[in-house]
């Protein structure tokens, strides 16, 4: 019986966590869909099996734009549009996520940067800049490790490089994403916004088993990412879900905060890290700071 309550407490907590996500992710898109009024092209491109949604907004130098696990492209919100006032703006949907059907493979951030890859032939765009915030963020990661000659800038959002960057109720919580607690989930607006959009709403079991197993699989990318020669910048919240000793950390493997800049700035890496005070994981998405910090490192010249 008490390790019944423990279950239930646990199960009551990631809920918890995800109600919060999904009245964030309910109200960026409320707000997305009223500013959403310029022209828009829209469609699926054929991706390694998937046939990937995606959206162009704005004109100028490509930008991949990659959401969060349970999420879409419609969770940025206004911050879609903000970026791409000067920028074109694909944002995408991932598998099994959004408007993209899931096909039969497991989810890794691997098969997910390769799709991105392929989406970019399909368009015929030979290099971009990749922003992704959470799952999206380790999905940009792993494509400047896979397909660097496709990367000219990369902005990773709220993600770490190995499973010790969360903080251990973090990992704690994600353990309880499992598909005996499916159908329990579905009391979510997550679950409402899923409907909606997926083409098939009986696959929520399937994006719950799939998702659960790609969150909770041990993972290091510290050697690959040594070995990065694509500029980076790294961006979290003060209060996220990766501890900001991690990100340090992730900053350092980079090679950014080695030594001192100097007067004439020679010193300063090619890597960037942000901070954003009063932040969560949970909003950081829809935070106006996020543009502010990504728009102002991909306009700049050359890798600084």
């Amino acid at each position: 019986m008490h390790m019944l309550k423990q279950q239930n407490r646990k199960l009551f907590t990631v809920v918890a966590i995800l109600m919060l996500i999904s009245n964030i992710f309910f109200f960026s898109v409320k707000l997305f869909g009223q500013e959403k009024q310029e022209q828009v092209k829209s469609g699926y491109a054929p991706a390694n099996g998937l046939k990937m949604y995606y959206e162009i907004h704005g004109a100028g130098q490509p930008t991949i734009l990659i959401h969060g696990g349970f999420g879409s492209l419609d969770m940025f919100g206004p911050n879609l549009t903000e970026l791409a006032k000067n920028r074109q703006v694909i944002a995408i949907d991932l598998q099994a996520h959004g408007r993209t059907a899931d096909i039969d493979r497991p989810m890794s951030f691997e098969a997910f940067a390769d799709d991105i890859a392929e989406l970019l032939k399909y368009l015929k765009i030979q290099k971009a800049d990749i922003v992704g915030y959470s799952v999206g963020g380790s999905t940009a990661i792993q494509f400047a490790i896979r397909h660097p000659e496709m990367a000219r800038k990369v902005v990773a959002v709220s993600c770490g490089f190995n499973n010790s960057g969360f903080y251990p109720e973090i990992r704690t919580q994600q353990k309880q994403i499992v598909p005996q607690n499916a159908e329990g989930m579905k009391q979510l607006p997550l679950y409402q916004n899923y409907t909606k959009l997926a083409p098939r709403p009986q696959d929520w079991p399937i994006l719950i088993t799939k998702l659960g197993r790609l969150i909770n699989k041990e993972f290091d990318y510290s050697n690959d990412i040594k070995n990065i020669k694509v500029p980076i910048m790294l961006i979290y919240g003060d209060a996220d879900l990766i501890a900001p000793v991690h990100a340090i950390a992730f900053f350092a493997l980079l090679g950014g905060g080695q030594r001192d800049g100097g007067w004439d700035g020679s010193g300063v890496s090619n890597a960037r890290l942000a901070i954003l005070p009063g932040i969560t994981h949970y909003n950081i998405f829809i935070s106006p700071a996020l543009p502010q910090m990504i728009v102002p490192y991909l306009d700049a010249e050359g890798n600084r």
